[in-house]
C-alpha cells in the first residue's frame, strides 16, 4: 500500500485501523500484533491490576491500557510503552532537564545550555544566553508538541522578549536555554540495541503550483493528510503563529507561490502541528544510530523508546535533544515518503521472543476496537478480553446476491448462519439494491457451504442470482451487517431531524413552564402552596 511515495505495511492497512486515531493508534497496533500471534489480549480501565503501579496519564478514556499473555507470563502496556520500561526511566524521559543532564553526564553529546527555575532571575537567563553564544533556543523544561519553544533567537533583546512572553503565558516556571544547532532533526526508535525506525519530521509546508494561494494549498494538503491514518488527526492549522511566520518570509495567505517552490509554514517539525513524517532509516549513518542506542541505554530501565536527534549541518555531528519512553508510532508506520517500519513487530519480539517466527503479515483478521471497549466505556467491566485470533489459514469468499434481498430479517438470518458455521465477515447493502457478503473461516467446507444458506430464506428474500468471487482482504472478527453510504447518510439525516424536533419540543415546554410561573394564577395560589408545604413538614 502506498501514500504518495511511501510503502505501507499491508497487514496494517487503512481499512484495519480506519476507526483508530491519535494516542489510541499506538496501543491498537501493538495489541493487534500480539493478538495476531495468538497471545491473549485484554483491555483495562485505569488502575486495573498492574497499571496501578505504572506511570500513566490521561487514561480516563479506555483504549490506552492493555495486557498480552502467553502461557507463562503477562506484560502490561500503556500506549507504546510496556512494563519492561521502569517508572524511574519514564521520569527521566519526561523531564527534559533531567534527561539532558543525565545524557551529558554519560558522555552523550547534547546542546550546551542551562536549566532555570522560578528562583532564577531574568538577568541570569540573559547571561546564560550570552555565555552560550547566540543563536539560542528557549523551551519549557516539561512539555510536548512543540508548545512554548522558541528557536534561532539571535540577540539578548529577542531572548528577553521570548522570556517575557513565556512568563506572561504562565504555562511553566522552569525553562531551558540551549545553543541553537542548525540542521535537520530526526526521531529514531530503539528497541534493545537496535534502531528499528527513523524519520525526519519536516516542518509544515506546501509546494507551489503557480495557481493556488498558500491558503488554498493548505486546504489541498489537509485533504491529502486525511487519507493518512496518522495525519488525519493532525491538520495544518491556520493561526497567528503561521501567518506571522510566513509574513517574515515575505508571504501572506493570499500569495501564489511559483511552481515547485517549497514554502515552510512553521519551524516546528512536530507531526501533531502539521509536520510531515519522512522515513530515513536506510539513509542515516551507523554513527548516528549508535548515538541513539547509547543515549537510550544510558538510562537504566529504558529498554525501548524514541530518541530525538539533530545533525549539525556544519560538521554532521549528532546531538541528542530528547528521550521519549512513550513515543507515538504513527509517523514511522505511515510516512509520506519511504518505507513503513514495523515497530509493533519489534516491540512484541522484545517482550515475547518465542513468538518471533509467527508471520502476522499472512494474517488478515482484526478486531473491532470500539466494540471491545464498550463494556469499559459503559463502566460495566474493568477488564475485557478479545476473542482469540484464528491461528490457522483463513479461507474467504465474496458473494454478490441479486434480487429482492434488502429485508433486515433476511440479513440477520444470514448472520445467524455465519455464526453457526463459525465464520466471520459482513453483509453490505449496495446502492443498486443488491447485497455483498464476505465470509471467512478456517474450515474451507464451511466457507463453501455458506452459499447454500443464501437461497434458503424464501419468506424474506427473493434471490435471483448469486455471483461468487475469491477475495483476499482484511476481515474483522465477528459478523457485521453494514449499510451503504447512501443509507447511512439518510439515517443520519433522520436522526438529525429527530434531534431537532426533540430540541424544539423541549424549548416549547420550557417556554410554557416559564409563562405559567409568571402567570396571575400561579402568583394567586402562592399562599395555598405555602400552607401545603407546612403540612408536609408536619407529616414528615
Amino acid at each position: 500500500m502506498s501514500e504518495n511515495n511511501a510503502e505501507w505495511l499491508s497487514h496494517l492497512s487503512s481499512e484495519v485501523i480506519s476507526d483508530v486515531h491519535g494516542s489510541l493508534l499506538d496501543a491498537y497496533v501493538i495489541a493487534l500484533e500480539g493478538w495476531r500471534r495468538g497471545l491473549k489480549l485484554r483491555w483495562h480501565v485505569e488502575d486495573s491490576e498492574k497499571f496501578s503501579e505504572m506511570v500513566t496519564w490521561f487514561t480516563e478514556r479506555p483504549g490506552q491500557l492493555f495486557s498480552l499473555s502467553s502461557d507463562s507470563r503477562t506484560h502490561y502496556f500503556f500506549r507504546s510503552r510496556g512494563d519492561k520500561v521502569t517508572n524511574e526511566a519514564v521520569s527521566i524521559g519526561k523531564d527534559k532537564g533531567s534527561s539532558k543532564q543525565h545524557l551529558s553526564e554519560h558522555g552523550i553529546p547534547v546542546p550546551q545550555g542551562g536549566i532555570f527555575t522560578s528562583e532564577h532571575t531574568k538577568e541570569e537567563v540573559l547571561e546564560c544566553g550570552s555565555k552560550i553564544g547566540f543563536p539560542v533556543v528557549l523551551k519549557p523544561k516539561d512539555g510536548s508538541f512543540g508548545r512554548g519553544v522558541f528557536v534561532n533567537i539571535t540577540s539578548t533583546e529577542e531572548l528577553e522578549a521570548c522570556y517575557d512572553y513565556t512568563k506572561e503565558l504562565g504555562t511553566t516556571d522552569d525553562i531551558i536555554i540551549e545553543q541553537y544547532i542548525a540542521g535537520k532533526d530526526y526521531r529514531l526508535y530503539v528497541v534493545g540495541d537496535e534502531v528499528v525506525g527513523a524519520m525526519h519530521r519536516q516542518p509544515p509546508n506546501v509546494v507551489g503550483d503557480g495557481v493556488h494561494t498558500i491558503e488554498q494549498l493548505i486546504q489541498l494538503k489537509n485533504a491529502e493528510r486525511e487519507k493518512n491514518p496518522r495525519l488525519v488527526s493532525c491538520p495544518i492549522i491556520v493561526n497567528d503563529e503561521l501567518t506571522d511566520f510566513i509574513a517574515r518570509k515575505g508571504h501572506t495567505l493570499s500569495s501564489i507561490p511559483e511552481k515547485d517552490d517549497l514554502i515552510y509554514l512553521n519551524f516546528k517539525g512536530n507531526i501533531s502541528l502539521g509536520g510531515d513524517p519522512i522515513d530515513v532509516l536506510d539513509s542515516l549513518s551507523q554513527e548516528v544510530k549508535d548515538t541513539a542506542v547509547k543515549a537510550l541505554r544510558s538510562v537504566a530501565g529504558l529498554t525501548h523508546g524514541a530518541v530525538d536527534i539533530i545533525i549539525n549541518e556544519k560538521d554532521d555531528k549528532a546531538y541528542v535533544l530528547e528521550l521519549n519512553p512513550t513515543a507515538q508510532l504513527g509517523g514511522l508506520l505511515y510516512p509520506i515518503e519511504g518505507k513503513s517500519r514495523d515497530i509493533p513487530k519489534a516491540i512484541i519480539d522484545f517482550y515475547f521472543p518465542e513468538t518471533k517466527d509467527k508471520n502476522v503479515a499472512q494474517i488478515n483478521t482484526f478486531f473491532d476496537f470500539h466494540d471491545v471497549l464498550d463494556p469499559l466505556q459503559n463502566r460495566d467491566a474493568t477488564v475485557t478480553t478479545v476473542t482469540p485470533c484464528p491461528q490457522q489459514k483463513v479461507y474467504m469468499k465474496k458473494y454478490i446476491v441479486v434480487g429482492d434481498v434488502l429485508d433486515i430479517g433476511y440479513h440477520r438470518g444470514l448472520r445467524k448462519q455465519a455464526f453457526e458455521r463459525e465464520l466471520h465477515g459482513y453483509i453490505m447493502t449496495k446502492e443498486i439494491g443488491d447485497i455483498e457478503i464476505v465470509v471467512a473461516g478456517t474450515d474451507p467446507e464451511m466457507v463453501e457451504d455458506f452459499k447454500h444458506g443464501i437461497w434458503e430464506d424464501e419468506e424474506r428474500a427473493t434471490v435471483m442470482e448469486v455471483l461468487e468471487e475469491d477475495v483476499d482482504e482484511a476481515v474483522k472478527v465477528g459478523f457485521e451487517i453494514k449499510t451503504d453510504l447512501k443509507t447511512q447518510v439518510e439515517e443520519l439525516k433522520w436522526y438529525k431531524r429527530e434531534l431537532e424536533e426533540t430540541e424544539l419540543a423541549l424549548k416549547k415546554a420550557e417556554l410554557k413552564r416559564r409563562k405559567y410561573y409568571e402567570s396571575v394564577s400561579w402568583k394567586a395560589t402562592s399562599p395555598i402552596r405555602a400552607v401545603g408545604s407546612i403540612f408536609k413538614k408536619f407529616k414528615g
